[in-house]
């Protein structure tokens, strides 16, 4: 669902209540290139000037998923029940809340932290710890976000694709998210270490099982491509458009723009067809 996105009024209200947070997450992203003039030489493709270095993380990354991954995930799926699996990710999820519910502060998205707020105490209580998303069950939906989005928000830009290993797709301005994501969920103050183990790995666990569960899906993807990083790349590119919404749109830089031309007429955006398949979706 698209949310309204904050006025400029509310932006310079949340860096004034949060200065050392955005002060961190400028400096995460202060790496986030925007394209030089003549930096794209075919339209309709996106940014990706690092895309010699991100081939060969991509081999690392398909070769790691055909010896560990793959192999782990599918004996899982055959063992572990998908409900059972499903349970495992609801407590992820739930301790992941926390976070969404900072972002969500941070964006002047208030009516989406009180859902997120809402839900947290819900799922940790007649949840079993979040092992049920009783919230769900009651019409309460999730309203899931990351600092990436924030950053989007704040008139970050997008930056160049890249392919992390382990992570995957990515583009800067996510992967500084990413990073600072790491000190926004107030739990991990409160959790203890063994605590914040089973955190972490409840949350590796669901992503294995569902690698077995997709197989298929994925095997097409990684395998079967007749270019796999495009393809990966596209998906990625164009689930991550679908998902920041306006948030997106207002912060995007056409880098197709030839300033002065009929731009729209020039330039198919290969991400508007809001019809994908996300391989990783839960």
């Amino acid at each position: 669902m698209t949310q309204p996105s904050p006025t400029p009024s509310a932006r310079r209200a949340l860096r004034s209540l949060a200065p050392s947070l955005a002060g961190l997450a400028l400096l995460a992203a202060a790496g986030c290139s925007t394209p030089e003039p003549g930096s794209v030489t075919r339209a309709g493709e996106p940014y990706d000037p690092y895309e010699a270095q991100n081939r060969q993380v991509h081999a690392f990354n398909k070769g790691l998923d055909r010896a560990v991954l793959r192999p782990v995930g599918v004996t899982y799926a055959t063992v572990v029940p998908k409900p059972v699996n499903e349970m495992v990710g609801n407590f992820a999820d739930n301790l992941g809340t926390p976070a969404d519910v900072v972002n969500n502060l941070l964006q002047a998205r208030f009516e989406n932290a009180a859902v997120n707020t809402v839900r947290f105490v819900m799922n940790s209580t007649i949840g079993v710890g979040g092992l049920l998303d009783a919230a769900t069950a009651f019409g309460i939906a999730p309203r899931d976000t990351d600092f990436g989005e924030t950053l989007a928000v704040w008139g970050v830009p997008q930056g160049a694709y890249q392919e992390l290993p382990v992570f995957g797709p990515s583009t800067e301005r996510a992967t500084a998210g990413m990073i600072v994501d790491l000190a926004t969920n107030p739990l991990n103050t409160a959790l203890d270490a063994s605590e914040r183990r089973l955190k972490r790995g409840s949350a590796v666990v669901s992503r294995v099982g569902e690698r077995g569960y997709q197989a298929g899906t994925v095997d097409s993807i990684l395998q079967d491509s007749a270019d796999s990083y495009a393809q990966l790349r596209l998906i990625y590119l164009q689930n991550r458009r679908h998902q920041l919404g306006d948030a997106q749109q207002e912060s995007y830089v056409d880098p197709y723009d030839d300033n002065g031309t009929d731009s729209d007429a020039a330039y198919i955006d290969p991400y508007a067809d809001d019809l994908y398949i996300d391989p990783y979706a839960e």
